[in-house]
């Protein structure tokens, strides 16, 4: 297979990031896919109102005022799919699944774009063709031998537009069950279950044109030039206007420290850039809440010194009198806190926690924004209620340029949620659902993914369906995971390339080939459009431009409706007309969801709408009918406290990652150029004094072993030591190569989210040198 890089090698990288290695890497990349020029063009209508909608990240899109709107980890996206490789039958007819299981990710997605469904063969152990009716009547079959509808789950990927997955969640409620595992759960889980008790909804508050007005943005677990890439831009403006940014992370992103801009002549000519964050703040892994407990009583502290002295107040006391509830408690326990153990939990000194404080506390116009980095740990829910605490302190929700703003992976990870796909839905949302399609949806909720892995594994789910995605790799706790799938009688998988969850099969199974987001979609000879939502709820149009890579393959929402028409047969919804006329679809949301009123209407303007939160406006739709803030201990015995009991400094706390060579479990290529390594990804990053008490030193490799109490060995072996600036007792490594060292028990409390950044791991010399 091809490799991205001649030989493996570490070098740090000292340029800034984008500017010219950015175009050089979409060179590369057009290159390499063998992309055609008409595709390749299209790049031009990408974050166009009259264009298709990045299929990476959720960034919202500004008015364009320009034809280059797309960044270089968003032209990975678009290249992937228009990529001129193909996984024909006959691809498949020489290759056995065993033989194909020990290809790697980065070999997989190299065999291109699926053309035609295929069904597995057990006798060959192959896939072969299926008639895309014979597949419907395959799934259908299996559902309705099913005794109980919650034996199957329906897994799916953020990459699903409002109207495939609007139609899916309808079909399988209307089939009976609330099994909606989601790549949610694995992400802004903490977000969309920690703001509601605070704030009210499980949304952010800001948007774009926020970041024009706030002169502070505190960026909290972001790396947003891999993972976001068009983020830069908006902080390269604020940076340039005055504003401060500050980063909180384990690890000094390259992007967050200097920035050229490919739109900026300038930058380009002069070989310039603009420095983006002003401080770094560097919490150990898990640190997060008491680093933020720690700022929120910087703050009162500073207020109580202005009360003694009778100068103006630090907290903004008419916002907190008027809107809150619950000041009196959380202040108690701020005081009742000692600053050793908020130092110690945190990972930072004082100093720097003293520093972070005065930052925001001068702010006027405050942003905080976070990622994956705060939302993956125990504490999860904890540390973004207390972000929201400290935020209210000062009046930092509703007003303009301020706000909290979660920062969402794939293109569509909130849509999905807004159109129903929730495995524990509100009684509204249920009432609603039943009376616009005359049924009575189920009450129970449902298995989210860790949830579903376990009654995989035990045998209480039976089919497994995907929308997207890559189950068996995004998942924790790998061999568990494989191990319930292939405890299925069968899986379906719907996707528009070869990924591993294909191979990690059911008794039966299925890939579905689907249209990409990218690719024109004609229903009956007319083109259609599908809606997605970014991550500031903004709604709008995507439109297809590239052909289709096969005849032979159909769209996600026409998919979903030929499995429910085969299953449940169209008494009560015309699933196949809403297959040939997505608009049918949007009448039925708006008719379903709240704030889709004028749903066509709306998204035929440019730009789309934004759907309305509440919170925004100081509304709070809480039992209290006020923003509440929510007091919380630091918890002393956690997982990663006993593994040190027992194993004492020798115990790091692993933070799993991805590089800029991949989007989520899509490996793209394997350099991560940014952090200086390249031709490879079993690597390690780990702090140069950690490597020196365990008598390890860069460039050896190293076996990982998880430090957990339920005697499952769980081991990753033959990574390379890299050093590198991460605070003590905290490692990082890419997944999913290291997605087997988390267990599927480690989660967090009160959302359930594998808890991928705060894992006990001991290091060991590896038993054998990779070749």
């Amino acid at each position: 297979m091809e490799k991205s890089s001649p030989k493996p090698r570490i070098a740090p990288y000292h340029h800034p990031a984008a500017g010219w290695g950015a175009l050089k890497q979409v060179a590369i990349t057009l290159f390499k896919e063998k992309v055609p020029g008409a595709d390749y063009r299209a790049l031009l209508r990408q974050n166009q109102p009259d264009g298709f909608d990045c299929p990476g990240c959720a960034w919202p899109d500004r008015t364009p005022t320009s034809t280059f709107e797309f960044c270089e980890n968003g032209v990975k996206a678009v290249a992937a799919e228009a990529t001129a490789r193909r996984a024909t039958p006959a691809f498949f007819a020489r290759n056995t699944v065993a033989s194909l299981m020990r290809q790697s990710d980065y070999e997989l997605e190299q065999h291109g774009r699926l053309t035609e469904p295929m069904a597995y063969d057990a006798a060959s152990d192959t896939y072969r063709p299926i008639a895309w009716s014979d597949a419907y009547v395959l799934i259908a079959r299996h559902l309705r031998a099913l005794p109980d509808p919650d034996q199957a789950a329906f897994y799916t990927s953020g990459r699903a537009s409002n109207e495939a997955a609007f139609a899916y969640q309808l079909f399988v409620r209307m089939y009976g069950t609330n099994n909606f595992p989601d790549c949610s759960n694995m992400c802004h889980e903490a977000t969309s279950r920690g703001l509601p008790a605070t704030v009210g909804i499980g949304k952010g508050t800001v948007t774009l044109e926020d970041f024009e007005h706030a002169d502070t943005i505190l960026i909290f677990g972001q790396n947003p030039a891999t993972n976001h890439p068009r983020m830069l831009g908006e902080l390269r403006a604020c940076a340039r206007r005055g504003a401060t940014i500050v980063s909180i992370n384990p690890l000094r992103e390259r992007g967050l420290e200097r920035f050229a801009s490919p739109q900026s002549p300038v930058e380009m000519l002069t070989l310039t850039d603009t420095r983006i964050a002003t401080l770094f703040i560097q919490p150990r892994l898990g640190g997060d809440l008491a680093l933020l407990k720690g700022v929120a009583k910087r703050v009162l502290e500073w207020d109580d010194e202005a009360v003694a002295r009778g100068d103006g107040r630090v907290l903004d006391v008419d916002f907190i009198r008027a809107h809150t509830a619950g000041f009196d408690a959380f202040q108690a326990d701020l005081r009742a806190q000692d600053w050793a153990t908020l130092e110690e939990e945190s990972g930072v000194p004082r100093a720097s926690i003293d520093a972070l404080a005065r930052v925001y506390a001068q702010g006027r116009r405050v942003i905080a924004t976070w990622g994956m980095g705060l939302t993956q740990h125990k504490d999860s829910v904890a540390a973004i209620r207390m972000l929201s605490n400290l935020m209210m302190m000062r009046g930092n929700i509703g007003r303009e340029g301020a706000g909290l703003c979660p920062v969402r992976g794939h293109s569509n990870v909130q849509g999905n949620r807004t159109v129903g796909i929730e495995e524990k839905p509100t009684a509204a949302f249920l009432d609603r659902l039943g009376r616009v399609f005359d049924f009575e949806p189920p009450r129970r909720h449902g298995h989210d993914v860790v949830e579903t892995i376990q009654a995989m594994r035990e045998g209480r789910i039976k089919v497994f369906v995907s929308l997207g995605g890559n189950f068996a790799m995004a998942t924790p706790d790998t061999p568990l995971t494989w191990e319930g799938l292939r405890a299925c009688d069968l899986t379906v998988h719907i996707a528009t390339k070869l990924n591993r969850s294909h191979l990690v099969h059911g008794r039966e199974a299925l890939i579905l080939p689907t249209l990409g987001r990218t690719e024109i979609d004609l229903q009956d000879g007319v083109p259609q459009g599908v809606t997605v939502e970014d991550s500031m709820s903004m709604v709008h149009v995507s439109y297809g431009r590239n052909t289709p890579a096969s005849a032979h393959l159909m769209s996600e929402t026409a998919i979903v409706a030929n499995m429910a028409h085969a299953t449940l047969g169209s008494a009560k919804v015309d699933w196949l007309g809403w297959a040939r006329d997505y608009a049918r679809v949007r009448d039925a949301i708006e008719l379903a969801v709240e704030g889709f009123e004028d749903y066509n209407a709306r998204i035929a303007r440019p730009g789309g709408f934004h759907l309305r939160v509440a919170s925004r406006e100081r509304e709070w739709k809480t039992p209290t009918g006020k923003a509440n803030f929510l007091p919380r201990p630091i918890s002393r015995d956690t997982p990663i406290h006993r593994a040190r009991e027992q194993y004492g400094e020798r115990v790091m706390v692993l933070m799993t990652t991805r590089s800029h060579d991949q989007y989520n479990t899509t490996v793209y290529g394997l350099d991560d150029r940014y952090r200086g390594v390249f031709g490879q990804r079993r690597v390690v990053f780990a702090n140069r004094a950690d490597l020196e008490m365990l008598g390890l030193r860069a460039g050896e490799w190293v076996d990982m072993t998880t430090v957990w109490d339920d005697g499952v060995e769980r081991r990753a072996d033959g990574f390379l030591l890299v050093e590198y600036d991460i605070p003590r007792g905290c490692v990082g490594a890419y997944y999913p190569e290291t997605n087997p060292l988390v267990p599927l028990s480690s989660v967090a409390d009160g959302c359930n989210t594998p808890t991928s950044k705060s894992i006990p791991v001991l290091l060991h010399r590896a038993q054998a040198v990779p070749a």
